[in-house]
Order: C-alpha cells, then structure tokens, then sequence
C-alpha cells in the first residue's frame, strides 16, 4: 500500500487506501511558513502492530526535512516518539 499526501493552506493529510477505505492517516496543520503542527495520527485495526503509525511518521518527518519545516507534536503518538527517538530532534519545534 503507498502512503498518499494531500495538502492545502490550512494543512495536509499523509494516508494509506485500499478499495477507496483509509486505513491510516497522520495529519497535520499550517502553523506558519516554516512549521507544522502534527495533530492527529490514526491505524485502523486491521493494521495495528505491524509499524504502520512508525511509517506515516517516517513519512511526515520526510517532508518536513525537505521542506525545512519544524513540527510541533501536538498528537500524542508524534509527542511520544519525538520524545523516544532522538534522530527525530532536528525537526521538532521548541515551541509556538
């Protein structure tokens, strides 16, 4: 299944589909031109335990390097593991 992105002015969506049924999101907002604020991380059953929610992560943490962004964990998945992995510290915001 490939992770797909939708983005607009106000924010963006990294999902995962399969038949036209989201299985998996992270979203999250614009705060301003240079950050982010991570605000919702979602797995459907189905695909709980198998590193789904790690990947949207991944995947977020991607753009936001690309884009040179910063990302304010406000969803407690993303606060956790801002706060676990310590290779996610370059695009975590210190604050809004």
């Amino acid at each position: 299944m490939d992770i797909q992105h939708q983005d607009s002015k106000r924010g963006g969506v990294f999902f995962m589909e399969e038949n036209g049924r989201r299985l998996a999101e992270i979203t999250y907002q614009w705060h301003d031109a240079s950050t982010i604020v991570a605000d919702h991380t979602w797995v459907d059953n189905s695909l709980r335990g198998q590193g789904i929610a790690r990947k949207m992560l991944d995947v977020l943490v991607d753009f936001a390097r690309q884009k040179q962004l910063k990302i304010v964990p406000q969803c407690s998945y993303v606060d956790v593991m801002f706060k676990r992995d310590s290779s996610l510290a370059d695009v975590a915001a210190t604050a809004i």
